[in-house]
């Protein structure tokens, strides 16, 4: 069996934003993904344009599934989102907690994503598919790994179907959350989240801030490159190829593409693994 990719795209800003998206979009169509993801921003701060992506794929016949979050937000906030979806056919969802937009000091009705993930089961029944995050580096702001694992766990028993992952470039990482996952009776897919590297620089100080770990052997080698943007490219694909391999051959039942709204690396990627 083949197995599933799916990748996952920001909603623009401008109207040049949204033309070269299509354009994107078009191109790793062709891949068949099973479906496309979009983001949404901290407090539900890009609501109509995730909205206006999100149809727009599925007009074109691919299924869509928008992220939503729950922090800084309402029931009923929440409870109108879910019913615009509904309405429009979308039968897909990623559940997050999200991030408190700068400045806001309450957290809104949910504290947790399992709360989301509840909510949405008791709104919607089985209408929706629900995906949920998983950190197999632990959540940048959890108190321990085991506390990170026991909120994932809740989680996937509120109702979820399938989890995907922060990107990491440690392999080991993945297979020993997935079994200790395992061992706590999740059985829902665990999906791997794969970040091609376009350049470095951004990279590691966006890895910093999300908790993913850039090995110091990678670290040194991308640096040791400085501005040669072609050797970083052809590093980093080979890098991240390698990792995919790895982890379809451990038993990945798939593939999540953080594509960054450009088509030319998950593409490459893709097409090297055959």
């Amino acid at each position: 069996m083949k197995p599933e990719i799916s990748i996952e795209f920001f909603p623009p800003q401008t109207p040049e934003g949204i033309e070269k998206l299509r354009s994107t979009r078009a191109e790793l169509a062709k891949l068949n993904p099973q479906f496309f993801s979009v983001t949404y921003g901290a407090g539900g701060s890009t609501r109509e344009r995730t909205f206006s992506v999100v149809k727009e794929i599925a007009a074109e016949g691919f299924d869509a599934a928008p992220h939503l979050s729950c922090i800084g937000s309402s029931r009923d906030s929440i409870r109108e989102i879910l019913g615009e979806y509904k309405a429009a056919g979308i039968r897909r969802t990623v559940a997050l907690r999200g991030d408190l937009p700068s400045g806001m000091a309450e957290t809104g009705e949910f504290r947790y994503a399992n709360e989301l993930v509840e909510f949405i089961r008791a709104e919607t029944g089985d209408w929706f598919s629900i995906e949920v995050a998983a950190y197999p580096e632990w959540h940048p702001q959890a108190r321990s790994p085991k506390d990170d694992l026991d909120a994932f766990v809740r989680k996937v028993k509120a109702g979820a179907n399938s989890a995907i992952t922060q990107y990491f470039y440690n392999a080991d990482a993945y297979f020993h959350f997935v079994d200790e996952a395992r061992a706590l009776g999740v059985d829902v897919p665990i999906v791997p989240g794969i970040m091609p590297i376009v350049g470095f620089t951004k990279l590691a100080r966006f890895s910093d801030a999300c908790g993913a770990d850039i090995p110091r052997w990678m670290r040194k080698k991308f640096e040791s490159y400085g501005d040669d943007t072609e050797s970083i490219r052809a590093f980093g694909l080979d890098l991240v190829t390698e990792l995919c391999e790895r982890l379809l051959k451990g038993g990945a039942p798939g593939l999540h593409f953080y594509s960054m709204n450009q088509s030319a690396l998950t593409t490459e990627i893709c097409k090297r693994l055959g």
